[in-house]
């Protein structure tokens, strides 16, 4: 199998690390109520580790993975979060040994077929899988079309083709696990001023790639416009991510 990690984030891993939002925490007590013992949770590409951290208060052990030795070296640490430089596909993870697996907006860049043969080997039987994305960020209507036209017409071509996979909240892709019906809803908030957001919206890859293949910065393009509307950048505000998930049971 060839390795397909394509690494859109290491450049930014600090930034990365400082202003992606955190999950809910009330996601994670639900995905423990969902598993029959809670010894091993293996959250992979953990990124800078924000799901990892919140396994870890209902883990006994959590391994957290990333392709990215950038990425793992920015992540927070906690005594029983086990970090370690792995691609989804190929984990070194015994067989049998994980009770839950998490996925945090990264399935999108996996090579599904390979790391689903990977879950189907590490996970025990009646084991759970979750996977969940976040689209566009909401804010309030006065801000939200500035965001809007920046996602969608200035880096209109810099987004990687993957993420289609995201704007569709991995509904039409495979999932070969016994689904877990009647998900509740969760979402991602944050209070933000607007640093902050910029801070955020610098980690885009899309906006990552601009800068390096064209050496502009397109969040200059919308800056005055953000500040009119926001007003007094310290001021904060209420910050949203609704998240689209997928749970299955490997039987």
């Amino acid at each position: 199998m060839q390795n397909s990690f394509k690494d859109h984030f290491s450049k930014a891993s600090t930034a990365y690390s400082q202003y992606r939002p955190g999950y809910p925490p009330a996601l994670f007590e639900y995905l423990a109520s969902l598993t029959g013992s809670r010894h091993t949770a293996w959250d992979c590409a953990t990124g800078s580790g924000q799901a990892a951290l919140q396994l870890a208060a209902w883990f006994d052990r959590v391994i957290a993975s990333d392709a990215s030795s950038n990425q793992i070296a920015a992540a927070s640490r906690r005594g029983n979060i086990d970090y370690r430089v792995a691609p989804a596909e190929q984990s070194g993870l015994a067989a049998a040994a994980v009770d839950l697996i998490t996925v945090a907006q990264a399935l999108h860049w996996f090579d599904l077929e390979a790391f689903f043969n990977e879950v189907k080997r590490v996970l025990k039987a009646g084991g759970v899988i979750a996977v969940w994305s976040y689209n566009l960020l909401k804010i309030d209507p006065g801000i939200d079309p500035v965001i809007d036209r920046l996602y969608h017409d200035t880096l209109r071509g810099y987004w990687p083709v993957e993420r289609a996979r995201v704007e569709r909240g991995y509904a039409d892709l495979p999932f070969p696990f016994d689904p877990v019906p009647a998900i509740p809803e969760f979402a991602m908030t944050a209070s933000w001023n607007l640093p902050q957001l910029l801070g955020y919206l610098g980690t885009w890859s899309a906006v990552q790639r601009m800068i390096q293949e064209r050496g502009d910065d397109p969040l200059e393009q919308i800056r005055s416009a953000l500040s009119q509307r926001w007003g007094d950048p310290e001021r904060e505000r209420s910050v949203a991510w609704p998240l689209s998930i997928r749970i299955g049971i490997h039987s």
